[in-house]
């Protein structure tokens, strides 16, 4: 016996109901947007998807490796992990709002001068995640560097080359004064 039911000609002409789209009012980059977006897309997704801006990397979009780290209000956030309509209001900076034009941001010519980067695909987080470092205040040694980037990952092992970088851009004294808790040069601290 068939069990299978043929979809009438009136059914398949009824469109489904429409899906609700919900007002957003955001500053992203210092440019206000006004938007309507569905309850469930995410930051990330509205940030590439809908504003264009692919700075800002889906890495494992489990909050888990900060590819997607973006700043809200300053603070440094995981994008994949939170909803756009949650950000009503709130001021949002990707990598692209962190240069002034041709003028790089001295964290991003600290990256360059360090080699920071391999791959290049965290590197907008990592970014991102050090700029907010930075406006934490609470970094003062490269072992605390380490220990407060240390969600943001880099598969290509650039570890070194970041803290070097933040500790340029954050003028930290020189690593002998950790006292000695730094880990050797390539290698990720435990």
């Amino acid at each position: 016996m068939d069990t299978r039911s043929a979809i009438s000609p009136l059914a398949s002409r009824q469109a489904a109901p429409p899906v609700p789209l919900y007002p957003l009012s955001l500053g992203v980059n210092v440019q206000r947007h006004q938007l309507y977006v569905e309850a469930w897309v995410s930051l990330l997704d509205l940030l590439r998807e809908r504003l264009g801006l692919t700075g800002t990397k889906k890495g494992c979009d489990h909050g888990q490796c900060g590819a997607c780290t973006v700043l809200v209000d300053g603070k440094r956030i995981n994008s994949c992990l939170t909803l756009a309509l949650m950000q009503e209001g709130r001021s949002v900076t990707t990598v692209e709002g962190m240069a002034d034009g041709a003028q790089l941001h001295p964290l991003q010519q600290a990256f360059i001068a360090h080699d920071a980067f391999q791959c290049g695909y965290c590197t907008p987080g990592q970014l991102c995640s050090a700029m907010g470092l930075i406006a934490e205040g609470q970094a003062r040694t490269r072992a605390q560097v380490r220990e407060l980037m240390s969600g943001n990952l880099c598969r290509c092992g650039a570890y070194p080359q970041i803290v070097e970088a933040l500790a340029e851009a954050m003028q930290l004294p020189a690593d002998s004064q950790d006292g000695g808790a730094s880990a050797p040069a390539g290698m990720v601290p435990a």
